[in-house]
């Protein structure tokens, strides 16, 4: 089969390799589309493995069932499936808390041979744990794979309980950004902004109908959050980049008892000079999210499914998986918001753009 093997940093060929063998108690799935996610990004162009190459990521799958091992029961050929990557074991004290995105027994999704191939395996781990979701046989799979993504985007929504009347900041306009200014509307935010330094991305944001677009590179995005809230700042400041210093700008552009988020993985060791007497005497709560919990994981698959979520508005560029390495610098510069990849292109050729 084909599969984009990851060689060093910045290193990707898309060249043959081994087609996996269906384990007795899992799945053999084609995979029809994966989704090239800022973490995949990040893997690839870093030595994030250390040196232990080669290696292939992707975990926003979607795929077609095309063998199940004589164990499997439940899942037939045919049936297209979304695999959450992060399966939770249910049983350890985080996950019968409620906290499964901390679970302790997690699945090392990024050990394992990922999705930007043609064809992945599905444990019997997975599928014995909350991570397999059917899709109906009229659903988008492409759709499907905003589902992860979206999944850490919903938790933190839910878990900060954005809600009608509230107003929102959302700093960075990637795909999770864009994401958030979706999600807020959608859970009834009043007023939304948006701070980018990327003119381009900042550009394209704009479909999802935030009501006020700060270019953080001809302007000060604290002081035009602060005027625009009348000097009080926002009710909840989602900081979904990753570098330090947003972080610190949520701090300056929440209100007194406001929540501040602290949304996107910043490199390994990078610590932030923090003003905790701000912090202290403005009340503010500061929040660090990562991940979902199983519920929400599974709600957020329903949701990237759904009308009101709108897909098509994120998914900018469908491409071959041969072209991976062109997906991966158009998100770079911003030219692309959600870039979905296609594998196995000549079975799967019926969700490829036509040229």
């Amino acid at each position: 089969m084909k599969a984009a093997v990851m060689y060093g940093p910045s290193d990707i060929r898309v060249e043959e390799i081994e087609t996996p063998v269906c384990p007795e108690d899992g799945l053999l799935i084609n995979v029809r589309a994966v989704g090239l996610c800022g973490s995949d990004i990040r893997n690839m162009t870093t030595d994030s493995r250390q040196g232990k190459y080669p290696h292939v990521f992707g975990h926003e799958i979607v795929g077609e069932i095309v063998e199940k091992g004589p164990k499997v029961r439940g899942y037939e050929l045919g049936e297209n499936i979304y695999v959450y990557p992060a399966d939770h074991c249910g049983h350890c004290e985080a996950c019968r808390s409620g906290h499964s995105e901390m679970c302790e027994n997690q699945g090392k999704y990024t050990e394992r041979v990922g999705g930007f191939a043609d064809y992945y395996v599905v444990t019997g781990t997975q599928l014995s744990r909350d991570s397999v979701f059917k899709l109906a046989p009229d659903q988008d799979v492409i759709a499907a794979t905003l589902a992860e993504p979206l999944s850490s985007v919903y938790a933190c929504q839910d878990n900060i309980d954005v809600r009608y009347g509230d107003t929102v900041v959302v700093i960075g306009a990637g795909p999770i950004g864009c994401f958030h200014i979706q999600l807020a509307r959608l859970r009834g935010a009043t007023k939304i902004a948006m701070v980018e330094l990327n003119e381009e991305r900042l550009e394209l944001a704009k479909r999802f109908g935030a009501d006020l677009y700060i270019n953080s590179s001809k302007e000060d995005p604290v002081e035009a959050i602060k005027k625009w809230t009348h000097g009080k700042g926002a009710d909840k400041v989602i900081s979904a980049t990753p570098v330090t210093a947003t972080q610190n700008q949520a701090l300056y552009m929440t209100r007194k008892g406001g929540i501040a988020v602290w949304f996107g993985g910043v490199a390994k060791g990078k610590l932030a000079e923090i003003d905790t007497n701000y912090a202290h005497y403005n009340g503010l709560w500061i929040y660090g999210h990562f991940g979902a919990n199983s519920i929400q994981v599974e709600q957020s698959f329903h949701l990237a499914l759904s009308d009101a979520f709108e897909a098509k508005k994120f998914i900018t560029h469908i491409l071959p998986l041969s072209k991976i390495n062109e997906g991966i610098q158009l998100t770079k510069t911003g030219e692309a918001i959600k870039v979905v990849l296609i594998p196995n292109e000549e079975k799967n050729k019926d969700l490829l753009p036509n040229e």
